[in-house]
């Protein structure tokens, strides 16, 4: 039973403080990077030159990887359990139990969407804007080419103590941070909006792909938005989703770590040799099936816990 007697925050109210508290705390710990920097080179010419972006630091293992982590945490993970705190009468992140066959479900849907996957990101890939929105695409094309450099120095490494960190930076905690914040706080907050769980899966699908400014794997991730959205709303547990993102972030960071190995560059790791159009259409038809498996999985759950809840109220 909610016990809370105070003042409700209406679902704006609570859009603001999610935002406030996202500026806030992304703004400090990236300053308390930067000033470690600072302390730790010394020099404020230095630190003029080099603080103005995460790809100044491209040089810096260490620091750069202190920016990624508070870049994380600072952006997705703090402002959500903070908000949490705040509003203790929301339920942000709920944990409802679907046995551990959705686990499995999970996994081979991510192993089977894995193709399509690649073909909608070879789509993506080949994108063109109109002639008038010439400044927008190079604007689009930079973006890219400044991720593609820091994604390459992180995550293009040989040794087996690298590649644990990168899984815990690159793959745990984004996945514990970003569905928090997305799939948890921001679509708690849009959903009481909207009251359209359809929509705002959708929504909150694009605000996910389109943080990452990479315009030319914006569908590719979309998807996967809307697949950890759907995993969230079916099964009314984060820890699905978030397991979904970790397995998604992790399976390419191994396959970097076995591509650095194998002496081939991060080119290599993108341009991947297409599959034929019988793998494709198997990956569509397995992704849908076991889609609507996990679908229909989930919601015998439910009917089955709300038959044993149904029960208990009779006894009593």
């Amino acid at each position: 039973m909610n016990q809370h007697t105070g003042h409700i925050h209406t679902s704006w109210t609570s859009l603001v403080y999610l935002l406030a508290l996202t500026l806030v705390s992304t703004f400090v710990l990236q300053f308390l990077v930067v000033a470690i920097d600072f302390i730790w080179n010394g020099g404020m010419e230095d630190l003029m030159k080099q603080g103005k972006s995460v790809n100044s630091y491209i040089h810096k293992p260490f620091i750069l990887y202190l920016l990624l982590m508070a870049g994380t945490v600072g952006t997705f993970l703090i402002p959500p359990l903070v908000l949490q705190r705040i509003e203790r009468y929301q339920i942000y992140f709920p944990r409802q139990s679907k046995g551990e066959q959705i686990w499995l479900i999970t996994f081979v849907f991510l192993f089977a969407f894995s193709p399509l996957m690649h073909l909608v990101s070879e789509w993506n890939a080949q994108m063109s804007l109109p002639e008038a929105l010439r400044d927008v695409e190079q604007w689009m094309h930079d973006k890219e080419e400044s991720m593609k450099v820091l994604f390459e120095r992180v995550i293009m490494v040989d040794s087996i103590p690298l590649l644990l960190l990168n899984i815990v930076l690159l793959a745990l905690l984004p996945a514990i941070a970003e569905e928090f914040y997305f799939r948890g706080t921001l679509f708690h907050i849009l959903n009481r909006l909207f009251n359209n769980s359809h929509l705002t899966v959708w929504i909150v699908a694009i605000v996910f792909s389109a943080i990452h400014l990479q315009f030319y794997g914006f569908f590719p991730r979309m998807l996967l938005g809307a697949f950890f959205g759907y995993m969230l709303v079916w099964t009314k547990n984060i820890w699905i989703p978030v397991f979904a993102h970790f397995v998604n972030n992790a399976m390419v960071t191994i396959l970097a770590f076995i591509y650095t190995k194998n002496g081939k560059a991060y080119e290599d790791l993108q341009s991947q040799e297409n599959y034929s159009i019988f793998v494709y259409i198997g990956s569509l038809i397995l992704t849908g099936l076991i889609g609507y498996w996990f679908y229909r999985y989930t919601h015998k759950k439910a009917t089955i816990h709300g038959a044993r809840l149904d029960k208990d109220t009779d006894i009593r």
